[in-house]
């Protein structure tokens, strides 16, 4: 399916998700701004944002090799942070002025022992995320997230209130609103906008200001308000899975027929489907919805059932076809679950297409074939 949108609003999101460097970033560091990196989407970017920095999802875009990290890293290790710190050591991660990390995975988790050994990042933070949701699990967060805020306030000479974290948290909310709606667009029988091009809307909204973020989008809604979507695909999709970051790998799904309407992965719905409470203590609902309220990736035990209902959900509110499970290879975490996905989505009568990939796209032509022969077997 082609791209539908030209316009320069979009042209300056899609630059955002393009680029590890972009000119969002330079811009900012232009102006004398700081840089916090974080992996995974369980780190409160809020901090940060109330700290006046701006926060930055760590991706390794534009990577085209490990030849570097692979001293670090063994060849099954899954390649996302093997081409992030491929990238770190290249000196694409110039800009950072910190970067905080956490207990995601054991892949990510060794980062961590390799960037403090070889990197001179001015403030690295570690910090340690329950794999349970329960109030016990959310109390042990709040520390860690107290902790975070010390931490940043003693290194940077910050301020970290609750009165910016509130101020924060209200902007990254409305951020997340604004994500919602243009979810809310991909219902239509004829989506103003393609799965390709949500994914590159919701990928830059983790590598610019919030702030700068939120104008953007909102502008970028009025154009689609007022734009036709295009009929003719094959089939309405989902694509279920971990880290997907690049567009051009849905772009290719899209390109067979397929049309994504929605997702569950971690550069998509589950970043911003709920909103944090901005009613009570900031840190208690920082710790309350990164743990227990947001959905949750198959790090957090005890939650299928929660993670099921959400995908039946989607698949009824989007009119969904067919599913997409997209797995990084040797990616333990969705290693185990997928077998009780495809079990549950054949008893729900849902088509399911499940895929192993590097993080680097490859195999082009082999993805074309297995994406061309699911749509037909759905028949729409």
């Amino acid at each position: 399916m082609e791209t539908l949108l030209t316009s320069q609003v979009f042209g300056r999101l899609s630059e955002a998700a393009q680029t590890l460097a972009n000119q969002e970033v330079r811009l900012w560091k232009e102006q004398g701004g700081r840089v916090i990196g974080y992996f995974c989407s369980s780190v409160p970017e809020e901090v940060f944002t109330a700290a006046g920095f701006l926060p930055f999802r760590m991706r390794a875009t534009g990577s085209s090799g490990t030849e570097m990290s692979d001293a670090f890293f063994s060849s099954i290790n899954c390649s996302f942070p093997r081409h992030c710190f491929n990238q770190a050591l290249k000196g694409e991660f110039g800009f950072l002025d910190g970067l905080v990390l956490y207990n995601s995975c054991d892949n990510v988790r060794r980062v961590y022992d390799h960037w403090i050994r070889q990197m001179d990042t001015p403030f690295v933070h570690f910090m340690s995320i329950p794999r349970r949701a329960e109030e016990l699990q959310v109390q042990w967060y709040r520390d860690e997230l107290r902790r975070l805020v010390d931490e940043t306030e003693n290194h940077f000479g910050v301020s970290i209130g609750d009165e910016e974290l509130e101020e924060a948290i209200t902007v990254h909310n409305e951020a997340r609103r604004l994500q919602r709606a243009l979810c809310d667009l991909r219902k239509k029988d004829k989506p103003p906008i393609t799965g390709a091009e949500v994914l590159a809307v919701t990928v830059a909204g983790t590598a610019m200001r919030k702030d700068t973020f939120n104008r953007v989008l909102a502008e970028l809604l009025q154009e689609l308000a007022a734009s036709e979507g295009k009929g003719g695909y094959r089939a309405r999709l989902m694509i279920l899975g971990g880290i997907l970051d690049d567009p051009g790998y849905v772009g290719v799904i899209e390109d067979q027929g397929g049309l994504v309407v929605t997702d569950s992965t971690c550069f998509g719905t589950r970043i911003f489907w709920e909103d944090v409470d901005e009613t009570s203590d900031p840190l208690s609902a920082l710790a309350r919805y990164y743990v227990a309220d947001r959905p949750s990736c198959p790090r957090v035990f005890g939650l299928y059932e929660k993670r099921s209902d959400l995908w039946r959900q989607l698949v009824r509110e989007f009119r969904v076809d067919g599913v997409v499970l997209e797995r990084l290879t040797f990616c333990d975490n969705w290693g185990f679950e997928q077998f009780t996905i495809q079990d549950d989505f054949r008893e729900w009568g849902i088509p399911l297409l499940m895929l192993d990939r590097e993080y680097v796209s490859g195999g082009i032509g082999q993805l074309r074939t297995r994406v061309q022969a699911f749509l037909e077997t759905i028949g729409r």
